[in-house]
């Protein structure tokens, strides 16, 4: 790489504030050091020099490749949240965003004091001064509050709970004009009408929006149709207008422990566009007639009207096929049995079956947590995963072969999932190798998903279970949205995108109306074809930062939880070893948190990398990955949502 070759791309920058550089066609980052960063933040898109060989001072470090940052060419960030303080005659922020190296400086604090949390946009960053500064957006409330945190966790990924006045003003109208349109439009010839045909939807007790539903009627010949209803969101929200723009933006609703934040007004969300029990709804449908092995015989997919008899939440659905009887019996049945056919033959393929349970966090009326538990995947749970399954791999293939004809008339939207890094799956053959497990892979270091399921189904029930399985998971590459297809290796489809949730997420709207454009309804642009590309980087992006609010919002409540019961031992599993100490996971609560290594025993505990484990240089005593370990609690800090161990 010679020294005058500028690259542009994203910086990840450390706690310490060395940056790290990705170049295409080169193993090992570039290392920008700390006075080379030029004031660039983590994430930001800047461009970059490089210098050549560095030599660590401290010599703690191998010399490698280096370079400097020459240019910053957007940030990734101008707003960030955090806690007002004072030092030194100046008014400061300590930003909750870890990845922020330094504070902020606040020249106009709008009136907030110490211990407020506060939403601050950057303004600037002079080349002298060793901080930005910026002045505040918003006073969010008193740092420690549970409202207060919970909306500037949603902030701070750029999520607000408040719609801009053109939404609300758009909202106004629905809420008068709404009901009419609707009932106008579920008249109309265009749309197939399955008002008559039996529906209902399955969902969790606490759903607030219905974006799916099934029909189910067995037909003469023995076959069986199946209806996959999705709420028809594009109905509303036209390209161009208010509520457009604003979900375009969001791209997805966000689920903290307590709330949600939605991607669209509840007038659409939990009522217009709901496809609530005994009313008639608007739908974009995908209808299969199967065979009794669950193969489609044919499809048709295109705008209906439907009306849904039933509302069941899982567990009521559960206890109807538990029983053998009770209300729309048969249908459930006939949809369980047809599910579990599709289900074989997806993991036949090679589909990863992770099924990796969630943390159900009970809150009382303050927001304070009393419980927390797994939450369990019933057979009703997996059904209605694999219906929806089955409309987005058929919807994909069916705008695949619309639009394949190539150009910018011509795009779709995918739901792409990349092989795994080979690197990725040989450090996780090497983990499981240390804790007595084997991994088939490839000579060329790749393994199937069909291996991977072995794994899995070796490990159910075992202590390292979780472990293995999060390890596993955090081996695979990330699904994102893109307009090139490569299929879907998690779910071993060749083609997969997103149709089944356009209430709470934007790409899925997208969907929809390329299903209505292409049957004849109102035809996609050329301009907005050629936008899909940023819709899909946006999108994708915007996912990833809802998923980070949602963990931090779970962090903090099991850290809140635990924090009443300093002293206390628990069972738990060594879930991560650095040379800086191991991480445990405590098993009731599934709570994350650190024992240092200095806290270890009375013993010089060294890290070995290789071995996954911490040992002891005098006593031989070692902390290996996926142990168990008896651990007390010695210190919990809601705030930085981070919990203290020793070993007990």
């Amino acid at each position: 790489m010679s020294p005058e070759t500028l690259h542009e791309g994203p910086i990840t920058i450390t706690r310490k504030g060395m940056g790290f550089f990705s170049v295409e066609g080169t193993e090992e980052d570039l290392l920008i050091p700390v006075d080379h960063t030029n004031h660039a933040l983590s994430g930001d898109i800047v461009k970059v020099a490089s210098t050549g060989m560095y030599r660590d001072p401290m010599g703690r470090m191998p010399p490698r490749a280096s370079g400097k940052v020459v240019g910053i060419v957007s940030r990734a960030r101008e707003t960030f949240v955090g806690t007002i303080y004072e030092e030194g005659g100046k008014v400061m922020l300590s930003p909750d965003y870890k990845k922020m190296h330094v504070p902020v400086e606040v020249r106009d604090a709008a009136g907030a004091t110490q211990g407020d949390k506060v939403v601050v946009r950057m303004r600037g960053w002079e080349e002298t001064s060793p901080y930005p500064w910026g002045t505040v957006d918003e006073i969010i409330g008193r740092s420690g509050e549970h409202d207060v945190e919970m909306r500037a966790l949603a902030l701070g990924q750029g999520f607000s709970p408040v719609f801009p006045p053109a939404v609300l003003a758009e909202v106004k109208r629905l809420e008068t004009e709404g009901r009419r349109m609707l009932a106008e439009e579920a008249e109309k010839e265009g749309r197939r009408d399955f008002r008559k045909v039996t529906t209902c939807t399955i969902d969790p007790f606490d759903a607030k929006d219905f974006d799916d539903a099934l029909s189910v009627r067995e037909l003469p010949d023995g076959n069986v149709e199946v209806g996959i209803h999705i709420a028809d969101v594009s109905f509303f929200v036209k390209p161009g207008n208010a509520l457009d723009t604003e979900a375009r933006e969001r791209a997805t609703s966000v689920y903290l422990v307590d709330r949600t934040i939605p991607m669209l007004p509840e007038i659409l969300s939990t009522d217009l566009c709901s496809l609530n029990p005994n009313q008639d709804r608007l739908a974009v449908s995908a209808v299969f007639t199967l065979d009794r092995e669950a193969n489609i015989i044919d499809e048709w997919f295109g705008e209906t009207v439907i009306h849904s008899d039933k509302r069941f939440t899982y567990e009521e659905a559960q206890g109807v096929l538990d029983a053998g009887e009770g209300v729309l019996h048969q249908e459930l049945a006939t949809l369980l049995a047809l599910s579990q056919k599709i289900r074989a033959r997806r993991k036949a393929k090679g589909a990863v079956d992770f099924d990796t349970p969630e943390v159900k966090i009970e809150l009382d009326a303050s927001g304070k947590p009393v419980a927390i538990r797994l939450k369990e995947r019933k057979a009703t749970n997996l059904m209605i995963e694999d219906f929806m399954l089955l409309a987005n791999e058929a919807v994909a293939k069916h705008l695949s072969e619309l639009t394949k004809n190539g150009g910018a008339h011509f795009a779709s939207l995918y739901r792409i999932h990349d092989e795994p890094d080979t690197d990725r799956i040989g450090n996780l053959a090497n983990l499981l190798r240390v804790l007595g497990y084997h991994l088939k892979t490839s000579p060329t270091g790749k393994v199937s998903g069909t291996e991977l399921n072995r794994l899995l189904a070796e490990v159910a029930g075992t202590p390292e279970e979780y472990l293995v399985k999060t390890a596993t998971l955090r081996s695979m590459s990330k699904a994102v949205y893109a307009t090139r297809n490569i299929g879907h290796y998690g779910l071993a489809f060749d083609f997969y995108t997103h149709f089944t949730s356009p209430i709470r997420r934007y790409p899925d709207l997208v969907i929809h109306r390329l299903v209505k454009a292409h049957a004849g309804g109102d035809p996609i642009t050329p301009a907005e074809m050629q936008a899909f590309d940023r819709l899909a980087a946006h999108a994708s992006e915007r996912e990833v930062a809802a998923a980070d609010a949602e963990r931090s919002s779970v962090k903090m409540k099991q850290v809140e939880f635990l924090a009443d019961r300093i002293g206390e031992e628990f069972d738990a599993v060594i879930s991560g070893v650095t040379d800086r100490g191991v991480y445990v996971e405590e098993q009731t609560t599934h709570a994350d948190g650190m024992i240092l290594i200095r806290n270890l025993g009375d013993d010089y505990f060294e890290y070995d990398e290789k071995r996954y484990q911490v040992i002891g240089r005098r006593t031989k005593k070692a902390y290996r990955l996926g142990d168990p370990i008896r651990v007390k609690l010695m210190a919990a800090r809601v705030a930085e949502k981070e919990l203290d161990f020793v070993p007990a």
